[in-house]
């Protein structure tokens, strides 16, 4: 029987989705914590000498996810990666697909040939999601190419397309784009069972759904459109992102405190 693997050097990669977006915590660097957080935490209980960095900026899209976080992680000598993208980019008016599927093979290509387990991500399913449904085909097809490139690098692959539960609500954060504290909990578990960590790591307790009339859901929609839905709609068409002038909130390997 193979024992459970064991990481000492763990570099986590991508957008909003990583750095922890959505899970709250002012006492953390950008203001979030996440479920890598909440996975390293977990690594961290299996060796004396586990260190952690998260370069994972929120609005990063693939290609400058690759050019600003790859070649530092690569010099940290990472025994384990895991990287998140695309999302934002399937989302965009237009997008090529099979070229940032190039791109990203070749990214991971370079991660793999370090020796370091690399732990990636399908896209959620968009397709009960009112504003993205009608992406749903792009994002399958994306997701079925990530699964291609997962096989060829021999990486350990999170297929969050296939995680049900996530249409419950309650595991979104308010502005329903983002994984909410549950979300990111339930994340962190799925990431370390697809790596075969022993762990309690159990679901945060969710509290009940509210009853909600016919008028009451359609004034909560249009509140979530017009704090939300608006505002990134507005970003995209400016340019701007929501990370702009954010840094990545732990840069180096650094110790977790339990």
């Amino acid at each position: 029987m193979n024992s459970a693997p064991i990481f000492r050097r763990y570099v986590a990669l991508g957008d909003s989705f990583t750095e922890g977006v959505g899970d709250p915590d002012p006492a953390l660097p950008n203001g979030v914590r996440g479920w890598a957080d909440r996975f390293a935490e977990v690594l961290a209980t299996k060796t004396d000498d586990f260190s952690y960095a998260n370069l994972a900026i929120r609005g990063r899209k693939v290609l400058p996810i690759l050019a600003e976080q790859i070649e530092p992680a690569v010099a940290m000598r990472p025994d384990l990666v895991s990287i998140y993208a695309g999302a934002n980019d399937v989302l965009r008016p237009k997008v090529d697909i099979d070229g940032l599927i190039e791109a990203y093979d070749e990214g991971l290509g370079k991660l793999a040939a370090t020796g370091a387990r690399i732990l990636t991500f399908t896209a959620y399913d968009v397709g009960g999601v009112a504003v993205f449904g009608a992406l749903r085909g792009r994002f399958a097809v994306y997701n079925e190419l990530v699964r291609e490139v997962a096989d060829k690098h021999g990486a350990t692959l999170v297929d969050f397309w296939r995680l049900r539960d996530y249409q419950d609500s309650r595991l979104w954060d308010v502005d329903r784009m983002h994984m909410s504290s549950a979300g990111h909990q339930r994340m962190a578990i799925a990431a370390l069972d697809a790596l075969g960590i022993e762990h309690t790591t159990a679901p945060l307790e969710l509290t009940p759904l509210p009853t909600l009339t016919r008028a009451q859901r359609r004034a909560a929609n249009i509140d979530w459109a017009k704090s939300y839905a608006t505002p990134w709609v507005q970003r995209r068409l400016k340019g701007t992102s929501s990370g702009d002038g954010l840094r990545p909130r732990r840069p180096i390997l650094a110790p977790v405190e339990l």
